[in-house]
Protein backbone atom coordinates (compact mmCIF):
# COMPACT_ATOMS: atom_id res chain seq x y z
CA UNK A 1 0.00 0.00 0.00
CA UNK A 2 3.12 2.38 0.57
CA UNK A 3 4.46 2.01 -2.67
CA UNK A 4 1.18 3.02 -3.73
CA UNK A 5 1.53 6.56 -2.49
CA UNK A 6 3.59 8.42 -5.66
CA UNK A 7 2.67 11.90 -4.07
CA UNK A 8 6.20 14.23 -4.06
CA UNK A 9 8.12 11.95 -7.05
CA UNK A 10 9.71 13.12 -9.68
CA UNK A 11 10.25 11.44 -13.15
CA UNK A 12 12.41 12.88 -15.09
CA UNK A 13 11.72 12.68 -18.48
CA UNK A 14 12.34 14.78 -21.77
CA UNK A 15 8.54 16.10 -22.22
CA UNK A 16 6.84 19.19 -23.00
CA UNK A 17 5.46 19.21 -20.11
CA UNK A 18 8.62 18.92 -17.76
CA UNK A 19 9.66 21.91 -20.09
CA UNK A 20 7.36 24.14 -18.72
CA UNK A 21 8.21 26.84 -16.31
CA UNK A 22 7.42 25.70 -12.98
CA UNK A 23 5.55 28.96 -12.15
CA UNK A 24 3.06 28.30 -15.07
CA UNK A 25 2.57 25.19 -13.83
CA UNK A 26 2.07 25.99 -10.18
CA UNK A 27 -0.90 28.68 -11.82
CA UNK A 28 -2.62 25.92 -14.65
CA UNK A 29 -2.72 23.52 -11.37
CA UNK A 30 -4.34 25.91 -9.85
CA UNK A 31 -6.87 27.44 -12.85
CA UNK A 32 -7.17 22.99 -13.02
CA UNK A 33 -8.86 22.86 -9.67
CA UNK A 34 -10.75 25.99 -10.10
CA UNK A 35 -12.29 25.14 -13.27
CA UNK A 36 -12.59 21.21 -11.50
CA UNK A 37 -14.93 22.27 -9.21
CA UNK A 38 -17.05 23.95 -11.78
CA UNK A 39 -17.82 21.27 -13.57
CA UNK A 40 -21.14 20.26 -13.31
CA UNK A 41 -22.39 18.20 -16.74
CA UNK A 42 -21.20 15.27 -18.56
CA UNK A 43 -20.24 17.60 -21.23
CA UNK A 44 -17.81 19.39 -18.60
CA UNK A 45 -16.56 16.79 -17.12
CA UNK A 46 -15.64 15.34 -20.57
CA UNK A 47 -13.56 18.40 -21.29
CA UNK A 48 -12.02 18.02 -17.65
CA UNK A 49 -11.22 14.13 -18.85
CA UNK A 50 -10.17 15.30 -22.25
CA UNK A 51 -7.55 17.74 -21.13
CA UNK A 52 -5.88 15.50 -17.93
CA UNK A 53 -5.56 12.84 -20.57
CA UNK A 54 -3.92 14.92 -22.88
CA UNK A 55 -1.65 16.23 -20.06
CA UNK A 56 -0.42 12.96 -19.08
CA UNK A 57 -0.22 12.08 -22.95
CA UNK A 58 2.39 14.61 -23.25
CA UNK A 59 4.11 14.53 -19.95
CA UNK A 60 5.31 10.56 -21.13
CA UNK A 61 4.28 9.77 -18.05
CA UNK A 62 2.85 6.33 -18.09
CA UNK A 63 -1.13 5.61 -17.26
CA UNK A 64 -0.08 3.02 -14.90
CA UNK A 65 1.27 5.40 -12.69
CA UNK A 66 -0.93 7.91 -12.58
CA UNK A 67 -3.78 5.45 -11.83
CA UNK A 68 -1.20 4.06 -8.90
CA UNK A 69 -1.48 7.57 -7.72
CA UNK A 70 -5.41 7.01 -7.30
CA UNK A 71 -4.84 3.98 -5.47
CA UNK A 72 -4.48 5.28 -1.91
CA UNK A 73 -7.39 7.91 -2.26
CA UNK A 74 -10.08 5.23 -2.93
CA UNK A 75 -11.46 4.57 0.64
CA UNK A 76 -11.45 8.75 0.71
CA UNK A 77 -13.32 8.61 -2.48
CA UNK A 78 -15.94 5.49 -2.04
CA UNK A 79 -16.72 7.03 1.69
CA UNK A 80 -17.41 10.59 0.20
CA UNK A 81 -19.37 8.90 -2.46
CA UNK A 82 -21.65 6.84 0.64
CA UNK A 83 -21.90 9.94 2.64
CA UNK A 84 -23.71 11.97 -0.59
CA UNK A 85 -25.94 8.95 -1.32
CA UNK A 86 -27.18 7.90 1.50
CA UNK A 87 -27.48 11.49 3.53
CA UNK A 88 -28.61 13.55 0.75
CA UNK A 89 -32.34 14.40 0.35
CA UNK A 90 -34.13 14.95 -2.38
CA UNK A 91 -37.54 15.02 -4.27
CA UNK A 92 -37.20 11.75 -6.84
CA UNK A 93 -36.62 8.88 -4.60
CA UNK A 94 -34.70 6.13 -6.23
CA UNK A 95 -34.67 3.33 -3.56
CA UNK A 96 -36.21 3.15 0.22
CA UNK A 97 -36.19 1.20 2.86
CA UNK A 98 -37.45 2.05 6.08
CA UNK A 99 -35.47 5.34 7.20
CA UNK A 100 -32.74 4.67 4.56
CA UNK A 101 -33.37 6.49 1.01
CA UNK A 102 -31.35 6.74 -1.95
CA UNK A 103 -32.60 9.89 -4.36
CA UNK A 104 -31.49 10.98 -7.52
CA UNK A 105 -30.03 14.10 -5.89
CA UNK A 106 -27.88 11.96 -3.93
CA UNK A 107 -26.57 10.00 -6.34
CA UNK A 108 -25.34 12.92 -9.41
CA UNK A 109 -23.66 14.24 -5.52
CA UNK A 110 -22.00 11.40 -5.16
CA UNK A 111 -20.77 11.28 -8.79
CA UNK A 112 -20.08 14.80 -8.96
CA UNK A 113 -17.53 14.63 -5.45
CA UNK A 114 -15.74 11.59 -6.70
CA UNK A 115 -14.86 12.98 -10.31
CA UNK A 116 -13.67 15.70 -8.68
CA UNK A 117 -11.54 14.02 -5.67
CA UNK A 118 -9.98 12.04 -9.11
CA UNK A 119 -9.09 14.99 -11.39
CA UNK A 120 -7.70 16.59 -8.06
CA UNK A 121 -5.10 13.61 -7.58
CA UNK A 122 -4.61 13.41 -10.85
CA UNK A 123 -3.72 16.87 -11.68
CA UNK A 124 -2.13 17.84 -8.47
CA UNK A 125 0.16 14.45 -9.24
CA UNK A 126 1.16 15.35 -12.21
CA UNK A 127 2.71 18.93 -11.02
CA UNK A 128 5.42 16.94 -8.58
CA UNK A 129 5.76 14.02 -11.61
CA UNK A 130 6.84 16.78 -13.95
CA UNK A 131 8.47 19.17 -11.71
CA UNK A 132 11.44 19.06 -10.06
CA UNK A 133 11.73 20.12 -5.83
CA UNK A 134 14.29 22.50 -6.70
CA UNK A 135 12.38 24.15 -10.14
CA UNK A 136 8.82 23.65 -7.61
CA UNK A 137 11.12 26.08 -5.04
CA UNK A 138 11.85 28.43 -7.38
CA UNK A 139 8.08 28.68 -8.90
CA UNK A 140 6.53 29.12 -5.59
CA UNK A 141 9.49 31.30 -4.17
CA UNK A 142 8.59 33.70 -7.44
CA UNK A 143 5.24 33.79 -7.36
CA UNK A 144 5.37 34.34 -3.69
CA UNK A 145 7.80 37.36 -4.19
CA UNK A 146 5.35 40.25 -4.67
CA UNK A 147 4.04 39.03 -0.80
CA UNK A 148 7.49 39.68 0.16
CA UNK A 149 6.96 43.79 0.32
CA UNK A 150 4.32 42.85 3.43
CA UNK A 151 6.94 40.68 5.39
CA UNK A 152 5.90 37.33 3.96
CA UNK A 153 8.78 35.13 4.16
CA UNK A 154 8.47 33.54 0.64
CA UNK A 155 11.61 31.78 0.38
CA UNK A 156 11.35 30.17 4.15
CA UNK A 157 7.63 29.25 2.37
CA UNK A 158 8.40 27.65 -0.10
CA UNK A 159 11.69 25.71 0.98
CA UNK A 160 9.65 24.33 3.45
CA UNK A 161 7.10 23.05 1.36
CA UNK A 162 8.93 21.93 -1.40
CA UNK A 163 11.45 19.87 1.58
CA UNK A 164 8.00 18.68 2.99
CA UNK A 165 7.15 17.35 -0.43
CA UNK A 166 10.22 15.88 -1.22
CA UNK A 167 10.44 13.92 1.89
CA UNK A 168 6.91 12.41 1.56
CA UNK A 169 8.82 9.38 -0.94
CA UNK A 170 11.81 8.80 2.08
CA UNK A 171 9.78 8.44 4.68
CA UNK A 172 7.51 5.78 3.08
CA UNK A 173 10.33 3.81 2.04
CA UNK A 174 11.70 4.43 5.32
CA UNK A 175 8.35 3.10 6.88
CA UNK A 176 8.41 0.27 4.05
CA UNK A 177 12.00 -0.83 5.61
CA UNK A 178 10.49 -0.54 9.29
CA UNK A 179 7.63 -2.73 8.85
CA UNK A 180 9.43 -5.11 6.90
CA UNK A 181 12.00 -5.01 9.46
CA UNK A 182 8.96 -6.01 12.19
CA UNK A 183 7.60 -8.62 10.04
CA UNK A 184 10.72 -10.71 10.27
CA UNK A 185 10.08 -10.35 13.88
CA UNK A 186 6.63 -11.97 13.89
CA UNK A 187 4.40 -8.66 13.75
CA UNK A 188 1.17 -8.85 12.02
CA UNK A 189 -0.33 -6.19 10.50
CA UNK A 190 -3.04 -6.88 8.10
CA UNK A 191 -5.46 -9.61 10.25
CA UNK A 192 -7.78 -8.38 13.07
CA UNK A 193 -10.18 -5.67 13.09
CA UNK A 194 -8.96 -1.83 12.72
CA UNK A 195 -8.45 -1.24 15.92
CA UNK A 196 -6.00 -4.46 16.12
CA UNK A 197 -4.27 -2.91 13.04
CA UNK A 198 -3.86 0.59 14.65
CA UNK A 199 -2.24 -1.28 17.35
CA UNK A 200 0.11 -3.35 15.52
CA UNK A 201 1.26 0.83 14.00
CA UNK A 202 2.58 1.36 17.49
CA UNK A 203 6.01 -0.38 16.93
CA UNK A 204 6.56 0.93 13.30
CA UNK A 205 5.95 4.97 14.37
CA UNK A 206 8.04 5.12 17.57
CA UNK A 207 11.22 4.16 15.01
CA UNK A 208 9.77 6.08 12.29
CA UNK A 209 9.28 9.45 14.44
CA UNK A 210 13.17 8.85 15.65
CA UNK A 211 14.23 8.69 12.00
CA UNK A 212 12.40 11.56 10.84
CA UNK A 213 13.55 13.66 13.33
CA UNK A 214 17.46 11.94 12.66
CA UNK A 215 17.07 13.49 9.00
CA UNK A 216 15.88 16.67 10.05
CA UNK A 217 19.00 17.09 11.75
CA UNK A 218 21.75 15.69 9.69
CA UNK A 219 19.56 18.66 6.94
CA UNK A 220 20.31 21.50 9.34
CA UNK A 221 23.81 20.26 9.40
CA UNK A 222 24.24 20.27 5.89
CA UNK A 223 22.46 23.12 5.18
CA UNK A 224 24.67 25.02 7.69
CA UNK A 225 27.68 23.11 6.45
CA UNK A 226 26.97 24.51 2.98
CA UNK A 227 26.53 28.21 4.77
CA UNK A 228 22.58 28.61 3.85
CA UNK A 229 21.79 31.47 5.49
CA UNK A 230 18.09 32.04 3.79
CA UNK A 231 16.91 33.16 0.41
CA UNK A 232 18.65 37.07 0.83
CA UNK A 233 21.24 37.81 -1.45
CA UNK A 234 21.58 33.94 -3.32
CA UNK A 235 22.18 33.46 -6.76
CA UNK A 236 20.79 30.57 -9.20
CA UNK A 237 22.31 28.37 -11.67
CA UNK A 238 18.82 28.31 -13.65
CA UNK A 239 17.20 31.91 -14.27
CA UNK A 240 13.38 31.13 -14.76
CA UNK A 241 12.46 32.86 -18.11
CA UNK A 242 9.12 32.42 -19.86
CA UNK A 243 9.16 31.08 -23.27
CA UNK A 244 7.24 30.21 -26.56
CA UNK A 245 6.16 26.83 -25.08
CA UNK A 246 4.80 28.94 -21.52
CA UNK A 247 2.61 31.51 -23.87
CA UNK A 248 1.61 28.39 -26.02
CA UNK A 249 0.22 26.62 -23.06
CA UNK A 250 -0.89 29.85 -21.33
CA UNK A 251 -3.37 29.93 -24.37
CA UNK A 252 -4.44 26.58 -24.47
CA UNK A 253 -5.62 27.04 -20.55
CA UNK A 254 -7.48 30.14 -21.68
CA UNK A 255 -9.23 28.24 -24.08
CA UNK A 256 -9.55 25.38 -22.15
CA UNK A 257 -11.09 27.69 -19.21
CA UNK A 258 -13.58 29.89 -22.00
CA UNK A 259 -14.86 26.50 -23.04
CA UNK A 260 -15.31 25.47 -19.22
CA UNK A 261 -17.11 28.63 -18.41
CA UNK A 262 -19.43 28.69 -21.31
CA UNK A 263 -20.72 25.49 -21.38
CA UNK A 264 -21.01 26.09 -17.16
CA UNK A 265 -22.89 29.06 -17.90
CA UNK A 266 -25.54 27.28 -20.27
CA UNK A 267 -26.11 24.36 -18.31
CA UNK A 268 -24.67 21.84 -21.23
Amino acid sequence: MLTDITLGQYFPIDSVIHKIDPRAKILFTLFYIILVFLADSYVTYGLVALFSISVVVLSKIKFTVVLKSLKPMLFVIIITAVINVFFTSGTEILWSYKFIKITKTGVVNAVNMALRLIFLVVGSSLLTYTTSPIMLTDGIERLLKPFSKIGLPSHEIAMMMTIALRFIPTLLEETEKIMTAQKSRGADFESGNIIKRAKALIPVLIPLFINSFKRADELATAMECRCYRGGEGRTRLRVLKFGIIDLFSLIIMLVFSILMITFGVLNI
